[in-house]
């Protein structure tokens, strides 16, 4: 009597990329804002290639691009609200 084969494993899932590139609501340039994340200081900033426009804010171990970019969204609703 023969063994029985084994399944293989399946293939293991890759994990969606999340952007680090957004819209400027600026100047609504596709693409120009860029996100740079410094964990040793706690700083999450973007800043904008066509306009300079830029916000800073503190961030924690688990923050990604996209919660600096909408905390940046947030503040400029705040302000323009005011």
């Amino acid at each position: 009597m023969g063994k029985r084969k084994s399944a293989k494993p399946p293939p293991a899932k890759s994990k969606a990329k999340l952007d680090v590139t957004f819209a400027c609501p600026f100047c609504n340039a596709d693409k120009s804002v860029t996100c740079t994340m410094d964990r040793e200081r706690g700083v999450g900033s973007v800043s904008c290639t066509q306009c300079s426009a830029s916000f800073a804010v503190k961030i924690h171990t688990l923050s990604e691009p996209i919660d600096v970019y909408s905390d940046w969204i947030d503040e400029c609703e705040r302000v323009n609200a005011a």
